[in-house]
């Protein structure tokens, strides 16, 4: 019962719970008067009836007394009493003498027995008080008659005692009726008003409070089912707090409606350039693949990247950066059709839509769109300066029937410029695309992979050869797919043709330094491949000993694996790069070595710490002799120049033991330890 009375106030409306308060509070008051109209009643009714009854006992002694003094005898003044009775209907009037009348003139036959049983004759005699009971339609007071100056005439008695009792019982039905007609009136009054004053206090509450909550209700769901932030309440209502309420939830919703126009703007526009952003550039194309399917226009697409706009940033700061990009936004703006969609895809990334243009109309467009920005000087703060863009260009159905294949053909035309020289428009040929299609959707699960977190290290352990203990791990690159990890030869030509090898690289390097910081071993080294991308981003490199500090790593815990391809086309930087990082404790391996002819020469220029023994010569070490002898030396000459030798892809205990004959100082491979998550490496860390 609780529980449903509990459910049934919670689902209350305000004008029901205030109409249901209103009730009880006028019904509270209503038993609460009619209490206290009873207790005044009998209150009153018993102060009336004790004097009346007090005024008519002293009437009656008083004729009693004139009686007995005249010498009246005790029949006579019986016979008063009797008149008396008869002349107030319902009135019995009766006498009892006391012990001193008693003692002179003898007790009245039969009076005795009641005298001595009635408890409020008896009460009188004993404590010389009048004695009041009040039923429902009557009254009965006992009063003592003392002993006084006068009745010392006729009575032996001392002053005080009592001579006598005078016993009155008379209805009271007038005196109530009299009594309860003024009580009532004032409980109807009282009621008429209390309910008046309720009904008013309901009226306000209702027209006031409820009834604009409610209409406040309204506009609420009202909002949230059509999500019209234009609705707004009305005041409704002369309550202060009310229409402050009203005013400021309008000032909200006009508040939040300010911010979701930003939002919107800002969710299909680029805050600096103004233009189309990324997301709603796909949406207009999505828009245009879907309209060319049903009517068979074709269209174009151009996507443009600024050559060499990284210098003005590195040389101005990238707030004149910015201003570039935004005049270079004003340039496209005024050069292409009204009709045409504009975009800025991120950085110095643009893209253009054009609707209804085919592949020969789309290819002018493109060359007057790669005039007009390498002819423009923009006007920044440190000066004028000029850029150059490369253009790719792509049709629709030419090159692509959905926004998938379009977005990849754009990224690949564009590249192809880029490797053709720069600020040049290129575009597909038939025979090309299919073998750069495959490039750029590698390159778009790498692009997804670094903005969703999804490049993980693996660890392999490097065990020294003599008692294969660990004492070193090499980190390898792995992208996470729903179809699993996949590994860096599935991907990695792809990251470099596209520039993302740094990316990877950084990426790694930070989760391995972090894996590194939580080992016990304070010895172990880790291993970390770099592409040529960073090996030539001095910057970068320079910031590795303090960002070793920074996780709690010592620098000499660090080796950095470089292999003769990454080496070459930056091998004076490079020779710079190693000698500074030696300095700070960074250690360095030359990978792969043996697999190429200049691997020895590379001995005498870079100053490396390691050597990584080509994995095919130890793979096939049990059968061809050749490279045992190869390998033999390798590590002698290694040994001649103080570095350490690591022989890799060793996958089983009969290699290893033949590297042990050769005093090879580490080894790395299956037969160790596959690469696999830190988790699983515990045994050997």
């Amino acid at each position: 019962m609780s529980s449903f009375l509990a459910r049934t106030i919670r689902t209350l409306s305000i004008g029901q719970f205030v109409f249901l308060l209103s009730m009880a509070a006028m019904i509270l008051a209503v038993v609460v008067v009619l209490l206290m109209s009873t207790f005044v009643e009998r209150r009153a009714i018993g102060d009336l009836a004790q004097q009346e009854a007090l005024q008519t006992s002293e009437l009656i002694f008083q004729s009693l007394y004139t009686a007995m003094r005249k010498g009246w005898t005790k029949d006579e003044i019986g016979e008063i009493v009797d008149r008396l009775n008869k002349s107030q209907p319902g009135t019995d009037i009766r006498v009892f003498r006391g012990t001193p009348v008693i003692a002179q003139y003898g007790d009245i036959p039969g009076e005795a027995p009641v005298r001595d049983t009635d408890p409020l004759v008896t009460q009188a005699f004993r404590t010389a008080e009048p004695v009041l009971e009040t039923g429902e339609d009557h009254i009965r007071y006992v009063y003592p008659v003392l002993v006084r100056d006068e009745c010392q005439t006729c009575h032996e008695a001392a002053i005080g005692q009592v001579n006598g009792v005078v016993d009155i019982s008379y209805p009271i039905t007038d005196l109530k009726v009299s009594v309860g007609f003024v009580i009532k009136s004032v409980i109807a009054y009282f009621t008429l008003i209390l309910t008046t004053l309720f009904l008013a206090l309901y009226f306000k509450l209702r027209v006031f409070v409820a009834q604009p909550i409610s209409r406040f209700a309204g506009v609420i769901e009202e909002i949230i089912s059509h999500t019209d932030l234009n609705r707004r309440v009305g005041p409704g209502t002369h309550l202060r707090e009310v229409n402050s309420l009203s005013q400021h939830f309008n000032r909200l919703l006009g508040t939040i409606q300010e911010y979701q126009d930003k939002l919107e703007h800002f969710s299909q526009r680029d805050p600096l350039t103004n233009l189309y952003n990324r997301r709603k550039f796909e949406d207009f194309l999505r828009m245009e693949v879907a309209r060319g399917q049903r009517h068979g226009h074709p269209f174009s697409l151009i996507m443009m990247d600024l050559d060499d706009f990284k210098s003005i940033n590195d040389t101005y700061g990238h707030p004149v950066g910015d201003l570039a990009l935004k005049e270079l936004a004003t340039v496209l703006d005024r050069r292409m059709r009204r009709t045409d969609i504009i975009a800025r895809l991120g950085g110095d990334e643009f893209a253009v839509l054009m609707p209804q243009t085919t592949a020969e109309q789309g290819s002018i467009a493109a060359e007057n769109l790669r005039k007009a920005v390498a002819e423009t000087s923009l006007r920044l703060p440190v000066g004028a300066t000029r850029v150059g863009a490369s253009f790719g260009l792509v049709t629709f159905p030419d090159n692509g029937a959905t926004v998938e294949k379009l977005s990849i053909a754009m990224d690949v035309a564009m590249y192809k410029a880029k490797r053709l020289g720069k600020n040049r428009v290129a575009t597909l040929d038939s025979g090309e695309e299919d073998a750069a299609m495959a490039v750029f959707q590698k390159g778009r699960m790498l692009k997804d992979a670094l903005a969703d977190d999804a490049i993980e290290p693996v660890f392999q352990v490097i065990c020294t050869s003599a008692d294969t203990r660990p004492v070193a791990l090499e980190v390898l690159a792995r992208v996470r797919t729903p179809e699993g990890l996949k590994t860096a030869g599935e991907f990695i030509e792809a990251a470099d043709e596209l520039g993302l090898t740094r990316d990877i690289d950084e990426r790694i390097f930070e989760k391995g330094l972090a894996a590194l910081a939580a080992q016990r071993d304070p010895d172990l080294k880790m291993f970390f491949n770099l592409s040529g991308r960073s090996l030539a981003a001095a910057e970068w490199m320079h910031e590795v000993p303090a960002r070793a500090r920074a996780a709690g790593v010592a620098a000499e815990r660090i080796v950095f694996e470089i292999t003769e391809r990454e080496a070459l086309p930056h091998f004076d930087k490079l020779v710079k790069i190693i000698d500074a990082m030696r300095g700070h404790g960074v250690r360095f391996a030359l990978d792969d070595f043996g697999s190429g002819f200049s691997s020895f020469v590379y001995l005498k220029f870079l100053d490396v710490d390691y050597i990584k023994i080509e994995g095919s010569l130890i793979r096939n070490l049990r059968h061809d002799p050749r490279d045992r002898v190869m390998v033999r030396h390798i590590h002698q000459m290694a040994k001649e120049f103080g570095l350490s030798t690591i022989a890799e892809f060793v996958e089983d205990a009969e290699t290893l033991v033949l590297l042990q004959e050769m005093g090879i100082d580490h080894v790395q491979g299956w037969h160790l330890g596959a690469p696999g998550p830190l988790d699983g490496l515990k045994s050997y860390t």
